[in-house]
């Protein structure tokens, strides 16, 4: 295999594959790349590995992953991140790729980032699910400018909301979690969903409704209306409920409403686009570009299933087309995992032949 390189003089990063997208497919691509013989890179432009079953479903539970009879989003993420550990894939979190260009004189893809990254691979494994997720913003015309400073779609630093007026907006897993996260670090906090239900685990429910009645937070159940910023410092929130408009005094906003897919710059890279996705040669889901492939949700062909483990099996075959890109002048000899001494190795620490003479 391959070990994933260090930056060069230049601040590129060489590797066989740059994995675009860190959900279960783009996890699981990373552990069969080791398999394969190919070192690696995951990019995402997410703050944590799991696409979008962390960012939407953690806690639904998943029937069909074979031979695992049930178990929830995260735990199936928790698994797939465990199981890439003896290959130590670098990942690269926070970071959208932005261009995608062919070197000629080299027949490699170079890969650039909007955080600075660069990389210069033999091949690229789009496994973006619908495309990079981006947090839904509040519609409201006055919202766009106080981003970063007053409105935030994300808590990246905990401790600028220390003794400040902070409204909670959304009704879902990070919105009640971080509402009752700052309660004792915040001025004061209130909570802001249109409606009286909530799209949470039961146990945050019942911990946001026993914090409600101790007076910790405050729930108002209505709309963004008016975001209130003379000089563009906000002041108050207006917010619109069934009986009237109620005025929150609030230094910061923080809108939780969940996560939207945009396929972003991947548009714009040549590919065969058809609906939102990318289509493939079933073969081996290479795109029209070649050395590009696109597996799990992102890809387009006849009969698709947008199951995880079609996705699991797509990265397989991909990737194995991937090594003849990085590896031009070898061929590659199957060997079955069970046989595989140095996987085995790898994995176990104890080579194939030997775990073979103790069963």
């Amino acid at each position: 295999m391959s070990e994933a390189a260090a930056p060069g003089k230049d601040g590129v990063l060489r590797t066989d594959v740059v994995i675009i997208g860190a959900g279960p497919v783009g996890l699981f691509a990373a552990f069969e790349a080791g398999v394969v013989g190919l070192s690696c890179h995951i990019v995402d432009a997410l703050e944590q590995v799991g696409g979008q079953c962390i960012e939407l479903y953690p806690d639904k539970p998943i029937f069909d992953i074979p031979a695992i009879p049930v178990c929830t989003a995260r735990q199936l993420i928790d698994r797939l991140t465990e199981q890439c550990k003896p290959f130590a894939p670098p990942i690269h979190l926070g970071h959208r790729v932005m261009q995608l260009e062919r070197v000629e004189s080299t027949q490699r893809w170079r890969v650039s980032t909007d955080g600075g990254l660069v990389f210069d691979t033999a091949s690229v494994l789009l496994s973006a699910g619908n495309g990079a997720f981006v947090p839904q913003r509040v519609g409201l015309p006055e919202a766009q400018t106080l981003e970063g400073r007053h409105v935030h779609y994300a808590v990246r630093k905990r401790a600028m909301f220390a003794d400040q007026r902070v409204v909670v907006a959304g009704g879902g897993d990070s919105a009640l979690d971080w509402a009752l996260a700052l309660r004792g670090q915040a001025k004061h906090v209130t909570l802001v969903h249109r409606r009286n239900a909530f799209r949470a685990a039961d146990a945050t429910v019942q911990e946001l409704k026993r914090a409600v009645a101790d007076g910790q937070i405050d729930l108002v159940i209505g709309a963004l209306a008016t975001l209130n910023a003379p000089h563009d410092v906000l002041r108050s929130i207006e917010v619109k409920t069934l009986e009237a408009s109620v005025t929150i005094e609030a230094d910061h906003l923080i809108a939780l409403y969940g996560l939207v897919a945009d396929l972003g710059p991947i548009a714009q890279w040549g590919l065969d686009v058809r609906a939102g996705r990318v289509a493939v040669d079933t073969s081996y889901y290479e795109t029209s570009l070649p050395g590009v492939f696109a597996v799990g949700d992102i890809a387009i062909y006849p009969n698709k299933q947008k199951l995880i483990l079609s996705g699991f099996h797509e990265a397989s075959l991909a990737l194995r087309k991937a090594y003849a890109y990085a590896f031009p002048d070898k061929k590659r000899v199957h060997v079955h995992s069970s046989y595989d001494a140095g996987l085995s190795e790898r994995i176990l620490g104890t080579p194939a032949a030997q775990e073979s003479a103790h069963s």
